[in-house]
């Protein structure tokens, strides 16, 4: 059975290998603008184009799984040298004294100092090894992209080409305990061409799974975006969320740390829910679901329906007439022509659920979230995977190599309950009409008397002086 760190790190090579060829999936590409985005990649990246082809056959045959490694065994074909810390501290030097000088020509000099043996050590481990200890090509380049990241405004030529995401403190409400007043948090996607926001509601938390909601109910409602477009906040740069965008073929994107400018779409945005709030203070709303409603009647009621400055000032920039009463998202939203790609439920369901592995006990039960659930008798002793959606944990599906997949049902307490649980049926005793055992061992008895039987008899006869009977 596939363990949870196998899992885990196939899942972490396959998200790299993702974000590697994420640009190289643009179907508006022709081939002369992929074979130079190829070289561009593989050069930034120290991979040949070949490894980058081969990423893209596996993900256009198979999706996601597709990238994921096949065996973490043959990841690693010789031992490490017994000085291998030594040798990384020493290219870590080399990088800091000339960092353009490549992994490979690291190499060769630690070979020519006699530090290691010709050919012992290979490029990838060195390469991911200068990675994780922070000098890694793109890393030491981290300088240079600041340099070339603009302040200048961007807008994408259709919708659902980039979204932008980001949470805003919302209103505090009266509904904690015994009335307590709670902070909100606003959780908002926006569709980056049309100014139109895709789904957003009010949260009384800011943790990850407000994300991850606000995301599934987009994709859900309008269908697969391109890429998404956030901040460093940690609620955008879980693994989750990552993982669960990326089988569904969307790519994330950063904006750059502590550079407001980048994110002036929906900061601008965040000025109108500014004006909600004041309102609903004055409306003195006092439920989560109530702030939600009027959420909603404000967002199609007035802001999808009212002039936007930014989409105006993004056709005057090419050259296009724009009415006189202007366009709003709503209206831009509607006479983009290009297709939505709407998914299977199911899919985006599967995508977003989280994965936990739990040990089951000697009553067949596991324990989730302070609660105990039953499984199968024939699982005590097992450790199971679960899965759940984080907005409904309640329903949990464990599955285990050779099973179908069943949901645990939470464990009721009755007036009277065995302490024992239920015998697996492979487990139980039959009844039978004999011993095995003892049949087996009276025929070898048998066996052994015969014999025993035989040698007394043959040593009965004896031999006289001239050897005769």
């Amino acid at each position: 059975m596939e363990t949870k760190e196998t899992s885990s790190w196939q899942d972490d090579t396959a998200l790299e290998r993702f974000k590697l060829i994420s640009p190289l999936l643009d179907e508006s590409l022709d081939e002369a603008k992929l074979i130079a985005l190829r070289k561009e990649i593989s050069s930034q990246n120290e991979i040949s184009v070949r490894s980058l082809r081969r990423y893209e056959s596996y993900y256009r045959e198979s999706g996601f799984s597709g990238l994921r490694p096949k065996n973490r065994a043959q990841r690693r074909s010789q031992k490490l040298p017994d000085n291998f810390d030594e040798l990384v501290a020493e290219a870590i030097q080399l990088k800091r004294e000339v960092p353009e000088r490549s992994v490979s020509q690291i190499i060769y000099i630690l070979e020519l100092e006699g530090r290691v043996e010709p050919g012992r050590l290979k490029r990838s481990t060195m390469q991911r090894h200068l990675y994780k200890a922070g000098f890694g090509e793109r890393q030491m380049q981290m300088y240079k992209d600041a340099r070339k990241s603009s302040s200048k405004r961007f807008c994408k030529p259709n919708r659902m080409m980039l979204v932008q995401a980001d949470i805003k403190y919302g209103p505090k409400l009266p509904i904690g305990k015994k009335g307590a007043m709670v902070q909100t948090y606003l959780s908002s996607v926006m569709d980056d061409h049309s100014r139109y926001i895709l789904q957003a509601q009010f949260y009384d938390n800011q943790e990850e799974t407000i994300v991850e909601d606000t995301f599934r109910k987009a994709i859900l409602k309008h269908g697969k975006f391109d890429s998404g477009y956030c901040d460093h906040g940690s609620q955008y740069i879980s693994k989750q969320l990552k993982l669960s965008l990326s089988k569904l073929g969307v790519n994330v994107k950063y904006a750059p740390v502590r550079n407001g400018a980048a994110k002036g779409k929906i900061e601008k945005y965040h000025q109108i829910v500014d004006g909600f709030t004041a309102e609903a203070k004055a409306h003195k709303i006092r439920t989560l679901e109530e702030l939600n409603r009027y959420w909603e009647i404000y967002l199609e009621e007035y802001y999808h329906n009212k002039p936007h400055d930014g989409i105006r000032e993004y056709y005057e920039s090419t050259g296009n007439p724009v009415p006189e009463k202007g366009i709003s998202p709503q209206q831009e939203w509607n006479r983009d022509t290009r297709p939505l790609t709407f998914l299977d439920a199911s899919v985006v369901a599967e995508a977003f659920l989280h994965h936990e592995q739990r040990l089951v006990d000697k009553g067949a039960c596991i324990s989730f979230k302070g609660k105990k659930y039953e499984t199968k008798p024939s699982l005590i002793g097992c450790k199971v995977e679960i899965s759940y959606d984080p907005a409904s944990p309640e329903t949990i599906t464990v599955s285990y190599a050779g099973m179908e997949p069943f949901t645990a049902e939470p464990v009721k307490i009755g007036s009277y309950c065995s302490r024992k649980p239920a015998i697996p049926a492979s487990m139980q005793e039959t009844e039978v009409e004999s011993s095995r055992f003892l049949t087996a061992l009276e025929k070898k008895h048998e066996k052994s008397r015969e014999h025993y039987a035989n040698a007394i008899s043959f040593g009965a006869y004896r031999k006289d002086g001239d050897g005769h009977v």
